[in-house]
Formats: structure tokens, C-alpha cells, sequence
């Protein structure tokens, strides 16, 4: 995963043992099976891999885990890549030129 790429959210959950610090930390909470665009990833000193979303801005917070101000960002597993069916150009004129030469040979047959 990288900036600008598409994700869905395929978990939401929070460990009831985590509730009150999610909720302190993050004003708004992601949402299972929402489309989300990657805005930032962060390493976290190594902690956990964490995005930030451009559908989603939480003010930033002290955290004393990694000794700095930044915005709480989710973790990286809590997404799924989307990948769309979208073809690259190259591919596209590819079958264009495929789809002529069959119309081609077709009027040559009759």
C-alpha cells in the first residue's frame, strides 16, 4: 500500500480494553466496508504501521510510545488494498487494435 491508493476497511473492531484510549486519541473512528483513500503511512518508530486517511483528520496527540506530536493513524492491517479493473493505457489500445483486426478479417469472410 502507498499514498493515493483506494482501500475498504475490513475491520472496525476496538478491544474493549482499548475503548477509552481509541476514544480519547481518535475524534473519528473508520467504518467496516468503507472505501478509503491512503493519505500518509507512518512506521511509528517500528510500533506498528499506521495510515492516515484523507477522509478522515484527527487533531493531533502527544504520544508518549513514540515520544512525539502526530495524528493517531490506524493500523495498516485494519485495510485491504482495493484493486479496480482498470487497464492501462498500453492494454487498452492493445485490444483496440484486436478488436479492428477481427472486424477486418470478419469482412473479409463474408
Amino acid at each position: 500500500m502507498r499514498p493515493g491508493d483506494k482501500v475498504i476497511c475490513v475491520n472496525d473492531k476496538i478491544d474493549p480494553d482499548k475503548n477509552e484510549e481509541i476514544r480519547r486519541d481518535f475524534e473519528i473512528w473508520i467504518t467496516k466496508d468503507k472505501e478509503y483513500t491512503i493519505r500518509e503511512i507512518l512506521d511509528n518508530n517500528g510500533i506498528v504501521t499506521g495510515v492516515l486517511l484523507d477522509e478522515v483528520h484527527n487533531f493531533p496527540k502527544f504520544f508518549k510510545l513514540i515520544n512525539r506530536f502526530q495524528e493517531p493513524a490506524f493500523a495498516i492491517w485494519r485495510f485491504r488494498k482495493l484493486n479496480y479493473a482498470t487497464a492501462p493505457a498500453e492494454a487498452v489500445s492493445e485490444v483496440e487494435e484486436l478488436v479492428e483486426v477481427n472486424k477486418e478479417e470478419l469482412v473479409k469472410s463474408k
